[in-house]
């Protein structure tokens, strides 16, 4: 988001027939997809890629020789596994930063977990402190992981092409 805001034309790679689950968190929605996911892609192209295969597996590699940057967000290790982690595209495009997020980090107990914002919100307590009446909890449409997250990324991708 910070990247195509500062003009960076960026990619982001959807799984085929759903895309990002996003889309659908409202309301409010703009059409058929909530505000959230329009505030947070902004500036961003889409497009799916079933990454599981090899055609998309080729698709990603050949993205990779002509970009700059590659963000991801998987549980540790499971790009390695489809031949797409940072060992692999470093020998096919040197020229790539490539920045790997994770909800754990890559070890301890919750390392092979998921992470995301309104998980990180259930364990910190957030969830537990908003919602009133039927509502027990509610999540929150700041998302301040999500934000801080991507700063310190957004801030490590310069500092790495200085």
């Amino acid at each position: 988001m910070l990247l195509g805001d500062l003009g960076a034309e960026v990619l982001k790679v959807e799984k085929p027939g759903q895309g990002d689950e996003t889309r659908r968190w409202g309301p409010p929605f703009r059409s058929s997809e909530s505000t959230y996911f329009l505030s947070v892609n902004r500036n961003k192209k889409s497009l799916t890629v079933d990454i599981k295969k090899p055609a998309g597996q080729q698709i990603v590699t050949e993205l990779a020789k002509k970009c700059d940057i590659l963000i991801e967000n998987y549980v540790p290790g499971k790009l390695h596994q489809m031949g797409l982690g940072y060992q692999e595209m470093q020998e096919i495009a040197p020229q790539l930063i490539y920045c790997s997020i994770s909800g754990y980090g890559t070890s301890g107990p919750y390392a092979q977990r998921a992470g995301y914002d309104v998980i990180a919100a259930a364990l910190g307590g957030l969830l537990h402190i908003t919602g009133w009446g039927a509502m027990q909890s509610w999540r929150s449409y700041d998302r301040p992981s999500n934000r801080a997250v991507c700063s310190w990324s957004y801030n490590g991708c310069f500092v790495t092409k200085i």
